[in-house]
């Protein structure tokens, strides 16, 4: 679940290197795993290596030679001159005992199979010339590609293109998964990816210590809350939604059932009293309590029984939504700011910042979407307009001091102590209206139960990505919430929890 920036891969080896095993057998032992690959991919017809002149093409000639000894049809081509190879590339192109192909586009011919060895996941500089018209005819050939590493093009640790990339049916990967293999729009053009163990021993990353994982059970499961067997509703927290004005009421009941599904025990919708009997009529489970000014709204949060907030859901733009905001946050329980709340300190965030940083403990989540991110961190979008996503949001939640969770394909959230984790289990149709109202009513509800803000929220947007998977094609988000119960049963099931 660990994954590795390129910078991090390269430490890997070397304190692999260090402890005794020589760099030429891990290139071995990747080459024989791309080999594999390419033998699961297709049974039969011609293969045909692209290699570049690094460790990547080094990769490359090694799965040749293998391929070759297993009675496959292989031919090389190379970006470069044989002889002008290098280190462990020039000792596994010493392997390849027939000759190389020139680097020329015509060259491909009509394989079954293509193995992009050309660039490996540090490329930082975009591909031009002779490189970017392979990578072109690659794509244009119409055979598999699988990708050594990374398709060539992506930046391994940002995910970007640059300039041009492989469109790869699965990418080969070593020892763990790199950035790109799940930001967009590196994922995109990964195909399938598959991890090969190489030789390096899990112990290095003692050492690496990474700060970035990739967001699956595994990663939480210590978090995860079961309810015990003589608990009570009351020992599962009591969430608060606040909702909107009369035309503005639906995305608070979204999160007020999202909450009320993914644990709390109760869950109240804070409403105006001229929305009262909307919510009211709407609403069997969850209760309804009349708020209409910031007064009333502290007056409600004197009961320490209320254990999470959500704000944001259709609560309009301006100064009450800030009042409402900086009340929650005086409180110090958990709050989720979604939304509205956060674009009503899009001209002074640094306000927001100021009290949550000044919090003890603040168990506060932000949930923008990339259109919501540039009005509260307009700096970190503007002058760094290249960054990743995954530094980006981290970087947000140093600036903030609360736990930023950016939505999208790749959702990504990030910690104010620097851990960060990705999600790639999000199907296209979760993209609908009011999903994210779901998802903050979700975090709420798992703060309510007391889960630590980060952790809510990797687990709210894992739970989220498997219910829209769960509900399928033409999901609605008030789909999301009725088959939670169903992810739930498969997370029991994975951790070893009877029900």
């Amino acid at each position: 679940m660990e994954i590795l920036t390129t910078a991090e891969m390269e430490r890997a080896d070397r304190l692999t290197i260090a402890g005794g095993t020589p760099g030429f057998a891990l290139m071995m032992s990747a080459g024989q795993a791309v080999a594999e690959a390419a033998m699961d991919l297709v049974e039969e017809g011609p293969i045909v290596v692209v290699a570049g002149r690094g460790n990547n093409g080094g990769d490359g000639f090694v799965a040749a030679a293998e391929l070759a000894a297993r009675g496959r049809e292989v031919s090389v081509i190379l970006l470069c001159e044989r002889d002008s190879l290098q280190g462990d590339a020039a000792l596994a192109a010493r392997g390849w005992k027939y000759p190389v192909l020139p680097f020329n586009p015509q060259a491909i011919g009509k394989p079954a199979l293509i193995i992009d060895a050309l660039f490996g996941a540090g490329l930082n500089r975009p591909v031009k010339g002779d490189p970017l018209e392979m990578i072109e005819a690659i794509n244009a050939n119409g055979a598999p590609v699988l990708a050594v590493d990374l398709p060539s093009g992506i930046n391994g640790t940002t995910g970007a293109v640059m300039g041009a990339a492989i469109d790869a049916a699965e990418t080969v990967t070593f020892f763990r998964r790199k950035p790109a293999h799940l930001l967009m729009p590196g994922r995109k053009h990964c195909g399938r990816v598959r991890v090969a163990e190489i030789g390096i021993d899990a112990g290095v990353l003692e050492e690496i210590r990474p700060q970035t994982f990739e967001n699956v059970p595994q990663s939480w499961q210590k978090s995860f809350p079961v309810p015990p067997i003589d608990g009570h509703k009351y020992a599962r927290g009591h969430a608060v939604v606040l909702s909107g004005e009369l035309a503005s009421t639906g995305a608070a009941r979204l999160a007020a059932r999202g909450a009320l599904r993914a644990g709390a025990g109760l869950v109240t919708v804070a409403s105006p009293r001229d929305a009262l009997a909307v919510n009211a009529a709407a609403l069997t489970a969850v209760m309804v309590r009349p708020v209409d000014t910031v007064v009333e709204f502290a007056d409600m949060l004197g009961d320490r029984r209320l254990s999470s907030v959500v704000i944001g859901p259709g609560a309009g733009i301006g100064a009450r939504t800030r009042d409402l905001v900086h009340t929650a946050l005086s409180t110090k329980r958990g709050l989720v700011l979604d939304a509205d709340a956060l674009t009503s300190f899009a001209e002074a965030p640094e306000r927001l910042f100021e009290q949550i940083r000044a919090s003890e403990d603040p168990q506060v989540v932000l949930t923008p979407h990339e259109g919501e991110f540039p009005r509260l961190f307009s700096d970190i979008s503007n002058k760094h307009p290249g960054r990743s996503k995954l530094e980006r949001v981290r970087d947000a939640a140093q600036r903030c001091g609360a736990v930023v969770l950016l939505k999208g394909p790749d959702t990504v959230v990030a910690s104010p102590d620097g851990r960060a984790s990705i999600a790639s289990n999000a199907p296209p149709w979760l993209a609908t209206a009011g999903a994210g109202d779901v998802l903050a009513g979700m975090i709420a509800g798992l703060l309510a139960q007391g889960v630590p803000a980060y952790e809510a929220a990797c687990i709210s947007v894992w739970m989220h990505g498997e219910a829209a998977g769960e509900a399928g094609p033409g999901l609605i988000a008030e789909d999301l919430s009725e088959v939670l119960p169903a992810v739930f049963r498969r997370v029991y099931d994975e951790f070893g929890v009877e029900y």
